[in-house]
């Protein structure tokens, strides 16, 4: 394990240095990326094509596969990004194929409006859903999926007004001014149209503040509530974005076909659904497409070839696409797109570096406190847990311009001390200010918008994002783009303003050359150091550390302590809790050391030390 970089090699992001030196990657990131670029472009030339020299069926076929692929792509972003399982898309296709179905027929009004009123109903029926379901943890989520993908599917078979399991006819097809697209061949272009500007959408999206929350929900709420987002809204706001994209899907098939039943909305066809994410690769927008195309051509080979073998074709389908289920989730779980990217990572531009952004007006800074003046003050704190008395009747204060230490012997009460603080942990009784506020009682996300940042006792970072990008999602709660904004691309001037934001504490802590690296890659003190530069990069009043020395070897520790001091020098408030006393010791301006959940003693290092409560305590002994 090496040492981490000390503050001495930081560079500044912009100096001309840097620029020269970052030519050579720059200029292969660039080639790279026009590769990238005429690989799209040849293949939007052959979907052109497509339609004037393939038959008919090929061409319908290519229309199901766009619409599968609508809905398998908001299953990557839920499921394979966001980490929330769900056996009900087909559901929501259903809405909008019914909505628009009988918006067009019995009410006789334009397929366009039959959008609008899709896509309305479908986000309004997630939203209720997303709502009641959402905050189910662990296998009861999925369950839930099941349920409301049943009772959807059940509700359109019996409802006159739907035609009950007769379902609706005579949808008129889509027109656009003279031009009729009943014809598979003119539809085709507006569905896969349609897909490629959801793919863009959804590249947009994850490249953003939004994305970046998104892509960190499989870290936990906690992780999320750091920085000031709020883990229950991102997840509820990408399950009504995949909801969506599925209401699309089912807009567009209501009018190609023309018709619509119960039957191609029920759990089956929800799981088949999901069956292409997984298949394509959920951790890939990609996979949505190839997903789609591996699942719909196998099932119209196997209904082409399994009646040529047995009069039982329909079971033995079922049996077939249950089999490579579970065959993708034993061999296979990065799906197709795992395996090609394996292949073709050393050739992606995706963790390039990418090339220099103009430099745009910073991110507002934070007015801090006087030096010397009371940042944060605690009365009395108090916390129980049943009969256990973890914290038990502390006070203290930490000061502006100062690093404060929290130590004491393992089951002192630090952690508990320390989640108190952060509003992690709910107090028994006492009292928490921060800023002239009393924060206990507060939802945690709300203590990190007020300016309390923290790190993690077990690093929390999201090893396949780059560094950058963990850096940034630290300023979550200093910008404001929501996802509509990013899909759009309206966001860019912020974004950059959170990436300068990002390279500027990466390039504080040493590490800016580095930032297109994944963060899984470092080892664990780098890792700890990155921590503190998410942590930065909400410009903080009071920066919070939980043990972060533990783990490290002596010249990591070095590092960090070096560290700490450059940022208390730059005004910096640092309270770290730690029970390596040697490390503290030679670091902070004061100490609290707390014994059995009680505080023992309040000082400097050195009469702390010499405190025979602390020695015997601490050391068991007195020397």
């Amino acid at each position: 394990m090496s040492a981490a970089p000390t503050p001495d090699v930081v560079r500044p992001v912009f100096d001309e240095a840097a620029g020269a030196a970052s030519k050579p990657a720059e200029g292969r990131s660039m080639d790279l990326g026009s590769k990238r670029l005429l690989w799209i472009g040849l293949v939007v030339v052959a979907m052109a094509v497509v339609p004037l020299l393939a038959g008919n069926f090929t061409v319908s076929l290519l229309n199901d596969i766009g619409i599968g692929a609508l809905v398998a792509l908001g299953l990557v972003l839920l499921t394979g990004i966001g980490g929330a399982t769900s056996f009900g898309q087909a559901a929501f296709v259903g809405i909008a194929a019914y909505a628009t179905a009988w918006l067009s027929t019995t009410q006789g009004m334009s397929p366009w409006l039959g959008l609008a009123f899709s896509l309305l109903l479908t986000g309004l029926s997630a939203l209720a859903i997303g709502l009641l379901t959402l905050r189910l943890g662990g296998h009861f989520l999925p369950l839930s999926t099941i349920a409301w993908g049943l009772s959807i599917a059940m509700l359109f078979g019996n409802v006159d007004a739907l035609g009950r399991h007769t379902g609706l006819s005579n949808i008129p097809a889509l027109t656009i001014g003279p031009w009729s697209l009943a014809d598979p061949r003119a539809i085709y272009y507006l569905i896969w149209a349609l897909v490629g500007l959801a793919m863009l959408f959804s590249r947009n999206l994850l490249q953003s503040r939004p994305g970046r929350a998104i892509r960190s929900l499989r870290g936990g709420a906690i992780l999320l509530a750091s920085v000031g987002a709020d883990a229950y809204r991102v997840r509820l706001t990408l399950f009504v974005t995949a909801a969506l994209f599925a209401g699309l899907a089912g807009w567009l098939y209501a009018h190609m076909n023309r018709f619509v039943s119960p039957s191609p909305f029920d759990v089956r066809a929800s799981i088949e659904y999901l069956l292409m994410a997984v298949a394509g690769g959920l951790g890939h927008l990609a996979g949505a497409l190839v997903g789609s195309a591996l699942v719909l051509i196998l099932k119209n080979g196997l209904q082409d070839v399994l009646p040529l073998l047995t009069q039982r074709a329909g079971q033995l389908e079922a049996v077939a696409f249950a089999t490579l289920f579970i065959l993708l989730l034993h061999f296979a779980r990065g799906g197709l797109m795992g395996f090609v990217r394996r292949w073709t990572h050393r050739f992606s531009a995706a963790h390039a570096p990418r090339e220099p952004m103009p430099p745009v007006s910073p991110l507002p800074h934070r007015t801090l406190p006087d030096r010397g003046s009371p940042i944060l003050s605690v009365t009395g704190a108090v916390k129980r847990f049943g009969g256990l008395v973890a914290v038990n009747d502390v006070s203290f204060e930490v000061k502006a311009g100062e690093i404060m230490g929290l130590i004491g012997p393992n089951g002192a009460g630090k952690s508990t001390m320390f989640n108190l603080l952060t509003c992690t942990l709910p107090m028994t009784a006492g009292q928490v200010r921060f800023l002239g506020q009393d924060i206990a009682g507060l939802p945690q996300r709300k203590v990190a918008r007020l300016g309390l940042a923290r790190t993690f006792q077990h690093v929390k970072l999201r090893p396949h994002m780059s560094l950058l990008d963990n850096v940034a999602l630290g300023a979550h709660s200093r910008t404001s783009s929501g996802v509509l904004r990013a899909g759009l691309r309206l966001d860019r001037t912020e974004e950059r303003q959170i990436l300068q934001e990002a390279q500027r504490q990466l390039d504080r802590i040493g590490l800016g050359d580095r930032a297109h690296e994944l963060a899984g890659s470092l080892p664990l003190g780098t890792q700890r150091i990155l921590e503190i530069a998410r942590a930065l990069a909400a410009d903080p009043v009071l920066l919070v550390l939980d043990e972060p020395a533990a783990g490290l070897r002596r010249k990591e520790k070095m590092a960090l302590g070096d560290l700490l001091r450059k940022l208390r020098e730059e005004g910096v408030t640092i309270l770290i809790v730690e029970h390596d006393m040697d490390f503290v010791m030679k670091l902070v301006d004061r100490l609290v050391v707390m014994n059995f959940g009680s505080k023992l003693v309040e000082g400097v290092p050195s009469a702390v030390r010499a405190d025979e409560r602390v020695q015997a305590a601490y050391l068991g002994s007195v020397v």
